[in-house]
């Protein structure tokens, strides 16, 4: 069974911290303080996937930006990558981006994923450079409010 929680307890958070150390410390040997680069008390919300209580994916939405959301730190851990899961993950964070009244969503993408997140309609522009340690490509998404919905 699967279940993407909006983190708001301790446990939860020790989730997304597993799976963002089993996959960008230990699978893409990423330097623990590089990867954990939170500013204490930032604008931050995070979504934690989990399948049968494991923990599987994790994605961090950035609200210290005026203009718009940004979507970081996406990870599936490897054994369960290409299964769906990161859509359903950036799926569930558009979702708390809309309700948030936000309409425009970035996300710098590592390389190798620039074409996952065209097929889920985000754009890359290449011509903005991003200084990073490892090649990254800004990518970016209009969302617009849904329309209330009126249940009988």
């Amino acid at each position: 069974m699967t279940n993407i929680y909006r983190v708001d307890a301790v446990w939860q958070l020790a989730g997304v911290y597993e799976v963002r150390t089993r996959t960008f410390v230990q699978g893409q040997g990423i330097p623990k303080q590089f990867e954990f680069d939170e500013v204490y008390g930032g604008q931050y919300h995070y979504l934690l996937l989990e399948e049968n209580e494991q923990a599987v994916a994790t994605a961090r939405i950035n609200l210290n930006h005026e203009e718009y959301a940004k979507i970081e730190r996406v990870g599936v851990i490897p054994e369960f990558q290409h299964q769906g899961y990161g859509r359903q993950l950036i799926g569930a964070a558009e979702e708390w981006i809309r309700e948030l009244g936000i309409q425009r969503i970035v996300i710098t993408s590592q390389q190798q994923a620039v074409g996952f997140y065209e097929s889920l309609g985000y754009t890359a522009r290449p011509e903005i450079v991003i200084k990073s340690s490892i090649p990254v490509v800004h990518t970016e998404k209009e969302i617009h409010q849904a329309e209330e919905q009126h249940h009988a």
